[in-house]
């Protein structure tokens, strides 16, 4: 759907880090939650923020190296498709480097967006999905503040 990443940069706060002396894994959920809902934030119409919620269904998470407090991290995610309630995220957390970037991991999400009044399953209707679809293109690429 989206080939267009949204990015967002991620401060290491020192609560993040674990007994092992780095990030612990439970904050990469975190992480992806908070860049996925920057996203839709960002790219969906005002009423549709406000009357929609977003619960995560599953997470598949693939670690590939640590990060430490002082790590310049940032989040890019990747809306891939929507069908029903349900939107499908990829999300990548990369380290900043001088010499380019370093992956930490890679996250495949399932999302079910939810009416805020009900907290019943709400469709994502295909004006909601036009609409989304052209904020997104309307975006410049890059950096994102969340």
């Amino acid at each position: 759907m989206s080939a267009t990443p949204y990015s967002m940069p991620i401060v290491v706060d020192p609560s993040d880090i674990d007994f092992m002396g780095h990030v612990n894994n439970s904050r990469y959920l975190g992480w992806v939650q908070d860049v996925v809902l920057s996203h839709w934030k960002a790219h969906a119409p005002a009423d549709a923020v406000a009357s929609r919620l977003w619960v995560a269904l599953k997470h598949e998470i693939t670690y590939r190296r640590p990060a430490f407090l002082g790590d310049e991290v940032i989040a890019h995610t990747v809306l891939e498709k929507v069908r029903g309630a349900r939107a499908y995220y990829s999300t990548i957390i990369e380290r900043t480097l001088d010499k380019g970037a370093e992956i930490l991991a890679e996250i495949e999400s399932s999302w079910c967006c939810v009416d805020a009044e009900s907290l019943r399953p709400a469709r994502i209707g295909e004006q909601l999905q036009k609409t989304f679809n052209a904020n997104m293109a309307a975006q410049p690429t890059g950096d994102q503040a969340g």
